[in-house]
């Protein structure tokens, strides 16, 4: 695995954070200085977390396991739905929803709730639906 270069990272945007007022205090080794009420990272120690997490990331893939791909800001929707398309892994590039992964029985109840629905609206033959059920 390639180490992204310091200019790579820059040219990406990688440098840029979350708003002073909207950061989260454990990010704080990470974050190299502020600059007009938006952090900075650090491009250095995101470069090294990077090649780490890859590494980790090979090793999941390795063993089976599936990786989630999330990208939900304007930028990096398309790349990462390709990305993830190219390997055959699950992906999310729109709105994500709260409790995904944490609740995800409840979520997957939901979706099956809402796929029998709509089999069940689009199935023309059923007439002995009531009004009331439509």
């Amino acid at each position: 695995m390639q180490k992204p270069t310091y200019k790579e990272l820059l040219d990406a945007g990688c440098h840029f954070g979350h708003l002073r007022k909207k950061w989260n205090p454990k990010m704080t080794p990470y974050i190299f200085m502020e600059h007009k009420g938006v952090h900075i990272i650090d491009l250095n120690r995101t470069a090294d977390m990077l090649e780490r997490s890859a590494m980790a990331m090979k090793a999941m893939a390795k063993s089976g396991k599936k990786i989630m791909f999330v990208a939900t800001k304007k930028q990096a929707r398309e790349i990462v739905q390709k990305a993830a398309e190219s390997v055959g892994m699950p992906f999310v590039t729109e709105r994500w929803l709260g409790g995904m992964m944490t609740n995800f029985m409840t979520i997957r109840k939901s979706v099956k709730k809402m796929q029998h629905i709509e089999r069940i609206l689009g199935d023309t033959t059923l007439t002995s639906i009531t009004k009331k059920n439509v």
